[in-house]
């Protein structure tokens, strides 16, 4: 049975628009160890995905994807070079995993995290109550009142 998530990227960095143009991408980057675990653990293919831009005016859910490769070591823990950069990491400890995230639909407009902290049914959300955690599981009945905002163009 699939899962659900949100992930969250701010737009000025990587945007819905950003995963439309190119199909597919690698979520890597991730630097909190509860959302490592949701990645490296529990995220597989075919688990739809609410890709939330975070940092924007208004944040919110923008449209949707789904991961496209289960949760595998994040080179860019190995990487002098990157900014995601952690000395302890290494190939027999890589302590930090990402996932592939495809496109799947952008909505209208964005669906705020005011509207989603107005609507019946989502009291419970994460992205409400714990809001900096960048990979958050989203319940069905969650996922589908926000899809069923999003594709109505709720602002």
């Amino acid at each position: 049975m699939p899962r659900n998530w949100l992930l969250k990227s701010e737009p000025e960095v990587y945007s819905i628009d950003d995963l439309q143009r190119d199909g597919q991408t690698t979520w890597e980057g991730v630097r909190n160890y509860q959302a490592r675990n949701f990645l490296r653990d529990d995220a597989q293919p075919g688990d739809r995905v609410l890709y939330y831009h975070s940092n924007a005016d208004p944040p919110g859910v923008a449209g949707l994807a789904t991961v496209a490769r289960a949760g595998y070591p994040d080179p860019t823990a190995r990487d002098s070079e990157s900014d995601y950069f952690d000395p302890k990491a290494s190939d027999q400890d890589p302590r930090w995993y990402m996932i592939d995230v495809a496109f799947a639909e952008k909505f209208p407009g964005v669906v705020s995290l005011d509207a989603l902290r107005q609507t019946p049914g989502l009291e419970k959300m994460l992205v409400i109550n714990k809001s900096r955690l960048s990979v958050q599981p989203v319940t069905d009945e969650e996922f589908e009142i926000v899809v069923r905002l999003g594709r109505q163009g709720s602002a």
